[in-house]
């Protein structure tokens, strides 16, 4: 019997699991329902405020916002296991499932993800964007990200995590034709994920 780790059933992607990989650690009982989901929402916050108009970047195109929804999925795949766990909770939430009992997606050792979060949402880019109101609010958002990081998880796992997040942006970001203020959001991104 597995007590270290909880296997999680892929069927919700469609994929068979991967051999000889967890899908998800326990490692996510060390963030409390707060913290968790601060990370499991930067991933959508990120998606939309780099699809979204600013400061000389115009509106992108629903290419690039699936594009976006292509980079968040990735995550699945990743070597990190706090990135597949935080991609595996994403599409917990937003499939409408409820987490499994045990789910490594439940924070601070409670069966549930934390109330409210597992729940199909009724306007999935407000619900995809975790609430972020102005994109203004990014960076702050990506640097409490950055500060729960370093207090909780381990480096390699938040390197892997914070590219991640930057590679939704970048990949949204190439959508179409480059503009010089993409350039400008990506480095102001990079900057606040501590990547630069």
């Amino acid at each position: 019997m597995l007590t270290a780790e909880v296997l999680m059933s892929h069927s919700l992607a469609g994929e068979p699991p991967s051999a000889g990989r967890r899908a998800a650690p326990l490692t996510t009982a060390a963030y409390s329902a707060v913290e968790w989901d601060l990370l499991t929402t930067l991933p959508g916050r990120v998606l939309v405020a780099a699809a979204s108009p600013g400061p000389g970047r115009p509106a992108r195109d629903v290419a690039a916002g699936l594009v976006g929804l292509d980079a968040v999925a990735a995550g699945r795949a990743s070597d990190s296991d706090l990135v597949r766990a935080v991609a595996a909770a994403i599409y917990a939430r937003h499939d409408g499932a409820t987490a499994p009992t045990g789910s490594a997606t439940a924070p601070t050792g409670s069966a549930t993800a934390p109330t409210g979060s597992a729940t199909a949402p009724t306007d999935s880019a407000a619900a995809l964007a975790g609430g972020l109101a102005d994109p203004a609010e990014l960076p702050q958002v990506c640097r409490a990200a950055v500060r729960v990081l370093r207090r909780r998880a381990d480096p390699a796992d938040s390197a892997a995590y914070r590219q991640w997040v930057e590679s939704v942006a970048v990949r949204v970001c190439r959508t179409g034709t480059p503009q010089p203020s993409h350039r400008r959001f990506l480095d102001r991104l990079g900057d606040a994920l501590d990547l630069r």
